[in-house]
């Protein structure tokens, strides 16, 4: 990793843990998130993924005013970092601890690869 790659993943890291723990305290179910990034393709490739405990809290977060708000959320903190994503809810994706459990045995490195 470039010095660059590591200090955008520093920053990266700072951004969502903030996002992170805010989530936790004001959206149900949400649980923690992570990213996925190919620095050679920079923040075109770059995918946030919040976690939540099941399926159908994601379902009620979609219908919510809160679905916006988490978006909102890592958008602003993001661009406040200079990190700029071109759309916004291609970026951002939801994903839930009950899926990776039925799907990939709870093996979450292989659920994201």
């Amino acid at each position: 990793m470039k010095k660059t790659d590591k200090a955008l993943e520093n920053t990266l890291v700072k951004v969502l843990t903030q996002v992170c723990e805010e989530s936790l305290k004001s959206i149900e179910g949400f649980k923690w998130l992570t990213h996925l990034v190919d620095y050679k393709d920079f923040p075109r490739s770059l995918t946030v993924i919040c976690i939540f405990e099941t399926q159908d809290q994601i379902t009620a977060l979609l219908h919510s005013p809160q679905h916006e708000n988490l978006i909102n959320n890592i958008i602003d903190r993001l661009n406040g970092a200079g990190i700029q994503l071109p759309k916004k809810h291609k970026h951002i994706k939801f994903d839930s601890e009950d899926a990776c459990h039925f799907e990939h045995a709870g093996n979450w490195n292989r659920r994201l690869k």
